[in-house]
C-alpha cells in the first residue's frame, strides 16, 4: 500500500485512513513547490495544532520525517516550506505541549546546518533565531545547544571559495551564536553555556570576525568583498562586535572571567599584541559593555597575563600594558573596587623587571661585539618602562583624592632612598645606574598622578612618610631627580593653578597684572609650617648650592619660593624666606662651599627674582624701593647677578663678588627698616638663618652604602656639662659623622656576644638574664607605686589603719603639680 505520492501528499486509495495530523501536514505543501506554502492548508494546521496541542510533537515529529527524506533527496522547494510551516506554528503555539515540538524542530535545524549546502545553513539559521526569540512560559531541564555552538562557531569561520557566499554563511553563523546566547543567558538552568568549553568557541569566532575586518581596513580594501551593497547588519564585523557586546552585557559576576581568558588567549594565538590596535578596540569593547561593578575583573585578568609574559618580547609586553592603560582609564572613572594597589603594585614589579632587563642587555652588549642588536633591545625595554609610567600617571591621576593620596603614598614607598631598607633590599642587584633609572621613573610617575591633586591641608597631602623619602632625594647628586622632587611639590603646593603664570626665572615688573589667585591661609596650613617649615628652607637652601644646578633647577626653585609665599605664606612664614634668602646670599658671597662662579651667581639671581616677587605680593612700598635699587645697580654695574643675563648663553662671568660692593647686595638692616611696623616681626630678620636637621632621611648619595648608627643610651655614659658646653663646629660635625673604624667595632661586639652564648655556662646566661628580669621588675614596681599612690590634697587623708603613713591637709600653693599642668 506504500504508493504514496510525495508531491501531492496523497496516500493512494488508502488516503482516508491516515490520521488527521497527517493529512493536514501532507495539504500544506502545493503539487509545484514552486507555488510556495499553501496558506489556507496552513492555517487549517495551525487550527487543529492550536486546538488539539496534544498532538503537537506528532506534527512536530512527522514533519521532520519529512524534511530529512526531502534534505537527502535534494528537494529544497519542499524543505522550505516546511521550515516556514515550522516556524509559523512555533509562533502560533505556547502551550506546555510545545516541548516535543522545539525537540523535533531543533532536530531538523540541525539537519539543515549539517548539510553542506549555503542556503540551507542559512534556513536553519534563520529559524533558529526566531525561534531563539520565543520567550518560553517553563524553563527547560534537557535541552542542551552544545552542537548548535559547535556549528554555528564553524560557521563564523566559513572559508568558502565564494566571497560572497563566505560572507552569507559567516552572517547567519554569528546570528546563530546570537541566537544561541538571547536563548540560554537568561535561563537559570542554561549557565552551562557560560562554561569554558563553549566560551572557547564562542568569543574566539565573534573575535575572528571582527579582526578579519580590521586587517582587511588596514590592507586598504572594505570592510567586507562584497560590502559595497551591504548595510551593517550584513557586516560580519559590525554583527560580530554587537553579538560580543550583548554577551558582555549579559555576564554575571561569576562568569567574566570565563568571558575575558578567551580574549587574552585569542590575542596570543593571533600574536595581536605587536600592533595592539585591535587588543586596545577589544577591551574598550569590553570595558564599556560589562557592568561598571565588574570592571575589577578584567584589569586583574589583564594583570595576571602581563605575570604570565612577564619574559616575553618587550613590544609584546609594551601592548598588553597599553591595554591595561585603556581599561584603568575607563575604570577609574567609576569603582575599580580593591585592585587599585594590585594594579600600581604589578606595575612597579614589570618596571623594575624591565629595568633588569635592559641593565642586563646593557652589559652584555659592552662584553660582545653586538652593538646594534643591545641598543634595540635596550630601546624596546625603554618602551615598555614608558608605557609602564604612563599607565601609572594616568590611572593614578583620574583617580578621586582619596584614593590619589593613598597611591602616591604607596608609589613614594617603591621609590629606593639612600639611607633606608628599602634602598638596601631593592638595590643590591641593579646598583647605582639601575637605582637611579628606577627613581626617575617613578618620580616622573607621582608627577602625573599629583597633576591636578588639590587638597584642602597640606598636612593631609604631606605627610612625614611622604615627605621625608622625597626631600632626601631632593639631596641628590643628580640634577634631574631634583627637578623631579621640586615638580612633584608644586603639582601639590599649588592649590590655585599659579604655576603657568610664574613660569621662568625672571625680573617681574608688575606682579599685580599676573592675576595670582589667593586665599587666606588656614590654621590647618599655618601648623603645617610651624611643624614642616624648617624642613621645606633647608632643602631649598641645601639645593641651591649644588654644583650641577642648571638653568631649570633654578627656576624651579624660584616657583617654588614664589608658590610657597602664595599658599602657605603668613607674617611669620614671610620672614623665614626672606631670612632664607639673605643666607642664600651670603652662602654665595662668603663661598665656604667652593662653588663655581656660575652657581654662585645663579643663587644671587634667584635671590633678586624672589625678593622682587615677594617685595610686590606683601605690597610693602619701602621694601619694594629698596629691592628695586638693588636691581637698578646690578643692571648697569653687575648684570651677571640678575636672572635675565646669568642664565643667558655665554654670559661673561666675573672672577670674584667682592663683599664690599654692599649696594649691589640686599641689606638685612634696611630691609628690617622697611618691615618695621605692626604685622611683621623684623627683629627676627637680624637672627641669620641656619639649616636645622628636621628630617631623618637626610644621607646624601655620596655615602654610597648604607651607614647604620646604633647610639646606646646609658645612664653612666650621660656627658658632663663641660662637655655639653663644647662648641658645635665644621670639625666636630666632621668628627661625629667619620665611621672609619665603626662597622669593624659593631662586628667584634656581635661576635662576642655569639661567643658568650655559645661557650658560657647555663647558670651564667640564666642568671645575666634574671638580673636583668629583677632589674625591669623594680622598674615597673616603681612605676605602679607612683601612679597607683593617691597624691596629696588640701583636704588631707588619714589612714584609719594604724601603722600606715598619714597623709596631712597640705596647702594648694605648697603642691607640687607636673610641669604639663601648670600655665
Amino acid at each position: 500500500m506504500d504508493s504514496e505520492n510525495n508531491e501531492s501528499g496523497v496516500c493512494g486509495c488508502c488516503g482516508p485512513l491516515r490520521p488527521r495530523y497527517k493529512r493536514l501536514v501532507d495539504n500544506i505543501f502545493p503539487e509545484d513547490p514552486k507555488d510556495g506554502l499553501s496558506k489556507s492548508d496552513m492555517e487549517k494546521l495551525t487550527f487543529y495544532a492550536v486546538s488539539a496541542p496534544e498532538k503537537l510533537d506528532r506534527i512536530g515529529a512527522y514533519l521532520a520525517e519529512r524534511l530529512s527524506r526531502d534534505v537527502v533527496r535534494h528537494r529544497y522547494g519542499n524543505v522550505v516550506i516546511a521550515m516556514e510551516a515550522l516556524d509559523q506554528l512555533l509562533m502560533a503555539c505556547h502551550s506546555q505541549s510545545i516541548k516535543p515540538f522545539v525537540e523535533s524542530f531543533l532536530h531538523m535545524v540541525a539537519k539543515l546546518l549539517e548539510s553542506r549546502e549555503p542556503d540551507l545553513q542559512v534556513l536553519g539559521t534563520n529559524s533558529f533565531v526566531k525561534f531563539a526569540n520565543i520567550e518560553e512560559d517553563t524553563p527547560s531541564y534537557h535541552r542542551r545547544y552544545d552542537f548548535f555552538v559547535s556549528q554555528f562557531s564553524a560557521m563564523c569561520h566559513s572559508t568558502h571559495e565564494d566571497p560572497e557566499t563566505r560572507t552569507r554563511i559567516r552572517v547567519a553563523g554569528i546570528k546563530g551564536l546570537q541566537g544561541v546566547v538571547r536563548k540560554t543567558v537568561n535561563d537559570e538552568l542554561q549557565a552551562i553555556i557560560w562554561e569554558p568549553q563553549h566560551m572557547d568557541k564562542l568569543i574566539p569566532s565573534m573575535l575572528f570576525n571582527m579582526q578579519d575586518s580590521d586587517d582587511l581596513d588596514r590592507a586598504g580594501h572594505p570592510s567586507t568583498p562584497s560590502g559595497a551593497g551591504q548595510d551593517g547588519e550584513e557586516n560580519p564585523a559590525a554583527l560580530a562586535e554587537s553579538c560580543f557586546r550583548e554577551l558582555l552585557g549579559r555576564a554575571a559576576y561569576g562568569n567574566m572571567n570565563n568571558a575575558v581568558r578567551p580574549v587574552l588567549v585569542h590575542l596570543d594565538n593571533h600574536h595581536l599584541w605587536d600592533p595592539n590596535e585591535f587588543a586596545v578596540s577589544c577591551f574598550r569593547i569590553i570595558m564599556y559593555s560589562i557592568q561598571a561593578q565588574h570592571s575589577h575583573h578584567v584589569i586583574q585578568q589583564v594583570l595576571n597575563h602581563l605575570d604570565t609574559h612577564n619574559k616575553n618580547t618587550p613590544r609584546v609586553r609594551a601592548g598588553i600594558v597599553q591595554v591595561l592603560l585603556e581599561t584603568v582609564a575607563i575604570a577609574a572613572k567609576g569603582s575599580v573596587g580593591p585592585t587599585v594597589l594590585e594594579v600600581f603594585n604589578t606595575l612597579l614589579k614589570h618596571l623594575r623587571m624591565s629595568v633588569d632587563f635592559e641593565l642586563g642587555e646593557s652589559s652584555r652588549r659592552n662584553s660582545s661585539t653586538s652593538v646594534s642588536s643591545g641598543r634595540g633591545k635596550e630601546s624596546e625595554e625603554r618602551i615598555v618602562q614608558n608605557a609602564i609610567i604612563q599607565t601609572i600617571g594616568f590611572f593614578g591621576g583620574n583617580l578621586p583624592d582619596y584614593q590619589r593620596a593613598e597611591v602616591m603614598m604607596f608609589v613614594m614607598g617603591k621609590v629606593p632612598v639612600y639611607g633606608t631598607p628599602c634602598h638596601t633590599l631593592d638595590t643590591v642587584k641593579i646598583g647605582h645606574q639601575g637605582t637611579k633609572r628606577i627613581q626617575t621613573m617613578l618620580l616622573s610617575s607621582l608627577i602625573m598622578v599629583t597633576s591636578g591633586f588639590k587638597s584642602k591641608s597640606m598636612a593631609a597631602a604631606l605627610p612625614p612618610p611622604f615627605l621625608d623619602p622625597l626631600f632626601s632625594i631632593s639631596l641628590m647628586e643628580d640634577s634631574e631627580l631634583r627637578q623631579l622632587v621640586l615638580e612633584i611639590l608644586h603639582n601639590i603646593i599649588d592649590r590655585h593653578d599659579n604655576r603657568a603664570k610664574l613660569r621662568g626665572i625672571r625680573i617681574i615688573p608688575n606682579v599685580a597684572a599676573l592675576k595670582i589667585k589667593r586665599e587666606k591661609i588656614s590654621k590647618q596650613d599655618v601648623a603645617f609650617m610651624k611643624k614642616h617649615g624648617q624642613q621645606l628652607y633647608r632643602h631649598i637652601y641645601l639645593g641651591c648650592k649644588e654644583e650641577d644646578n642648571v638653568h631649570k633647577n633654578f627656576e624651579l626653585l624660584f616657583t617654588t619660593l614664589a608658590i610657597l609665599t602664595i599658599e602657605l605664606a603668613n607674617e611669620e612664614v614671610v620672614i623665614d624666606l626672606i631670612r632664607l634668602s639673605i643666607a642664600l646670599q651670603d652662602m654665595a658671597l662668603t663661598n665656604e662651599e667652593n662653588m663655581p662662579m656660575f652657581i654662585r651667581c645663579g643663587i644671587m639671581a634667584l635671590v633678586a627674582a624672589y625678593l622682587n616677587f615677594l617685595s610686590q605680593m606683601i605690597a610693602n612700598p619701602p621694601f619694594c624701593q629698596h629691592v628695586s635699587k638693588v636691581i637698578e645697580l646690578r643692571n648697569m654695574d653687575a648684570p651677571y647677578l640678575l636672572p635675565e643675563h646669568i642664565f643667558r648663553d655665554k654670559c661673561p662671568l666675573p672672577e670674584s663678588l667682592n663683599k664690599e660692593d654692599r649696594p649691589l647686595y640686599f641689606q638685612t638692616a634696611d630691609m628690617a627698616e622697611c618691615l618695621a611696623g605692626p604685622g611683621y616681626n623684623a627683629e627676627r630678620l637680624s637672627i641669620p638663618y641656619v639649616p636645622q636637621v628636621t628630617d631623618r632621611l637626610t644621607r646624601r648619595k655620596s655615602f654610597v652604602d648604607t651607614i647604620s648608627l646604633q647610639v646606646d643610651i646609658m645612664s653612666n655614659s650621660l656627658p658632663d656639662k663641660s662637655q655639653l658646653a663644647e662648641e658645635i663646629t665644621f670639625e666636630t660635625l666632621k668628627k661625629a659623622i667619620d665611621t672609619t673604624g665603626l662597622e669593624e667595632q659593631e662586628r667584634e661586639k656581635r661576635r662576642q656576644v655569639m661567643e658568650k652564648f655559645q661557650k658560657a655556662p647555663f647558670e651564667e646566661i640564666a642568671a645575666h638574664c634574671e638580673s636583668k628580669a629583677n632589674m625591669l621588675h623594680d622598674r615597673l614596681a616603681q612605676i605602679f607605686e607612683l601612679t597607683i599612690r593617691p597624691p596629696p590634697s588640701p583636704s588631707g587623708v588619714v589612714s584609719i589603719s594604724s601603722g600606715h603613713t598619714q597623709h596631712q591637709s597640705v596647702p594648694v600653693y605648697e603642691m607640687k603639680f607636673p610641669d604639663l599642668c601648670v600655665y
